[in-house]
């Protein structure tokens, strides 16, 4: 008779001992669950108040940017491109401007601020990742280097958005011609940098990237870089 009690004893002690690990799995599993859900409104709220930030810098710099059909927005300390249509937000890319600050003197290496607009689009059709020289494509096409590797060149790769000065004295003329210094947007082989300062005064886009900007945009249509 004691034996079958005992028996009876190890399984009801097995059986709470199995209750007590779901109640402890579910408890688990809600407390994660909350936190994943926690966090995800977390990084949505951010990216919407990061949005509003730098919309909120485009309307301080000209309140009348809402009524450009199509503005690019370049925020050199979010190392970030808006694409803006009449006011609206459609896109944000990560880019690369200049290791060595900015400004716009000739021979500098740096990225000009002001106002811009696209001169002219290059490298329609080219392949993914075509190393363009001369604004000519090679016939070459680069390895991506996806670690943050800042090798000795500065390879234009995929297209070309050519940009040239609309501020007389600050981005255009004798000394500081943002079209005569050849600033692009453009394509890198160096994309493991993207995100930080890296470039010799242009803008970097990862490759896919300036193949969709490329197709969105036209000729004459505006780059703001502050």
């Amino acid at each position: 008779m004691f034996l079958p009690k005992l028996m009876l004893l190890e399984k009801r002690n097995s059986n709470t001992e199995q209750m007590s690990h779901k109640k402890n799995f579910k408890y688990y599993f809600v407390l994660l669950s909350v936190f994943f859900i926690s966090s995800c409104a977390m990084m949505i709220e951010e990216e919407k108040t990061n949005k509003n930030n730098i919309l909120r810098d485009v309307k301080l710099i000209d309140p009348s940017y809402s009524k450009i059909e199509t503005l690019l927005y370049v925020d050199i300390d979010s190392q970030k491109m808006v694409h803006i249509i009449k006011g609206t937000e459609i896109k944000t890319y990560n880019i690369s401007s200049s290791v060595y600050g900015t400004g716009s003197e000739e021979n500098s290496f740096k990225t000009p601020l002001g106002k811009h607009e696209i001169y002219k689009k290059i490298g329609h059709n080219l392949p993914l990742n075509a190393i363009l020289k001369g604004r000519v494509w090679s016939g070459a096409i680069a390895t991506i280097i996806d670690e943050e590797i800042d090798t000795e060149f500065d390879l234009v790769t995929s297209r070309i958005l050519w940009l040239d000065g609309l501020e007389l004295g600050k981005n255009k003329g004798k000394g500081v011609d943002s079209k005569g210094r050849y600033i692009y947007i453009h394509g890198t082989a160096e994309e493991g940098l993207i995100g930080k300062p890296a470039s010799d005064g242009c803008i970097r886009m990862y490759n896919k990237d300036v193949i969709e900007l490329f197709d969105l945009v036209d000729e004459k249509a505006q780059v703001w870089i502050y």
